[in-house]
Formats: structure tokens, sequence, C-alpha cells
């Protein structure tokens, strides 16, 4: 099991690395082309949203890996989740966006399992 959370957590980190280097580096005009729900928010919160999945995705990994107050690592995918929830309550379902709701709900079933997993039977 603990090799099987290291592995979602593998995952979830390159997911929101991606995303949030996306949000972070790209101009408005691009992340518009990409995310449709990009023009309804200040580039400060689009920016704000890439920082704290860049943040996330490090969280996931590294306490955990360098065997460093690893506590944050599950914490990091609590936290993710609650972004996922957020998304798809405030953005996703209101916007009638079906599949990034589907999107949402599998990354939190993903950073659930690992919080659970971390916070639980496989944790610091």
């Amino acid at each position: 099991m603990n090799m099987f959370l290291w592995i979602v957590q593998a995952v979830l980190a390159a997911a929101f690395a991606m995303s949030g280097l996306t949000k972070v580096a790209l101009p408005r005009a691009r992340l518009t082309a990409l995310y449709p729900w990009v023009p309804d928010f200040t580039m400060a919160t689009v920016r704000f949203i890439g920082v704290m999945a860049l943040l996330g995705a490090i969280g996931l990994i590294a306490p955990a890996a360098a065997g460093i107050a690893p506590v944050l690592t599950p914490i990091a995918a609590t936290g993710l989740a609650v972004l996922m929830v957020l998304a798809a309550a405030t953005v996703h379902i209101p916007r009638r966006e079906p599949s990034a709701v589907v999107v949402n709900t599998v990354l939190f079933v993903l950073a659930a399992l690992v919080a659970w997993g971390r916070f639980g039977p496989y944790g610091w």
C-alpha cells in the first residue's frame, strides 16, 4: 500500500505541478484558450490558484521524501482535496462544465486517498 500511495502522490504532484505552472507562467490570452473560466477571475486570482497548486505538488512529495516534517504531506493532500471541492462547487458546477467536475472529482478522490493513507496507517 505504501508503494501505491507513492505512485498516487507522484501522479497527483505531476498533475498539479503542470496545472500550477501553466496558471503561473502563461499570459491571460493563452490561459483563456486553455481554461474557459479564466475571464471570470482576476489574473491575481488565477496566479494564486496556480501557486497553491504548485505548493501542493511540492508538499505531496518533498516532506515525505526528505523525512523532514512528513506530516506536511497529508496536510498538502488535504489542501488539494479542498481546492478540488472549491473548484467544482464555485466554478465548474455553476458554469455547467460536467467534464471539469469529473476531473475535480477524480483528483479529489486521489488526494483524499493520499491524505487518509498518510494520516492513518501509512503515515509519518
